[in-house]
């Protein structure tokens, strides 16, 4: 009895080590509800059969959203438009997926430019597709961060993720820096502009 008892632990173990997704090196979980997600690499799962990341709802109902993101310095972006490219593939997803940009300000809770793909977003299932996100990094930008996110429940998989300097040719996306950014003093309070 006890060796049973033993084997069922030891294969619900390796089960749990087999579904858990290891962290990507650079890479971090965030989210309203980042705990109602398994993230990380899904071994074989990418486009060509190598690696891929993944982000997976691990409870059945899931009021908020996950991310799996990094963070890196804006300095040699400054004055640039940038595009965010690679794909996503779907699977039973409630409500919104999408890649995300984020432009930010050194000390500062506000951004300078933003794009989360909310308008576009992935829903449902999906094979491979390629989406992208261009943003331009204005003066006083500090920071860049990015990544994949999964608003509900279902899983994504993303992959062969790009990060280039565009001409400026090249349409931006999301909220424009003008429309986002803080202002000098409080402004249009009577809502007549």
């Amino acid at each position: 009895m006890k060796t049973t008892t033993l084997k069922i632990i030891l294969l619900i173990t390796l089960a749990a080590f087999l579904i858990s997704f290891e962290m990507p090196v650079g890479w971090f979980k965030a989210g309203s509800k980042s705990d109602s997600y398994d993230m990380g690499i899904d071994k074989g799962s990418g486009m060509d059969g190598k690696n891929a990341a993944s982000i997976k709802s691990v409870d059945k109902v899931i009021e908020g959203y996950g991310t799996l993101m990094q963070s890196a310095n804006a300095d040699k972006f400054i004055g640039k438009r940038i595009r965010l490219s690679g794909y996503i593939k779907s699977q039973n997803v409630s409500e919104k997926a999408g890649f995300w940009l984020r432009i930010g300000q050194a000390n500062s809770q506000s951004f300078l430019a933003f794009d989360n793909m909310m308008d576009r977003a992935v829903t449902g299932t999906t094979e491979w597709k390629k989406y992208e996100i261009v943003l331009d990094v204005p003066e006083g930008a500090s920071q860049i961060s990015y990544g994949a996110l999964l608003r509900g429940t279902g899983q994504i998989w993303f992959d062969k993720l790009n990060f280039e300097i565009v001409d400026t040719n090249v349409p931006t996306t999301g909220k424009k820096a003008d429309r986002v950014k803080v202002k000098d003093e409080p402004m249009n309070l009577d809502f007549e502009e």
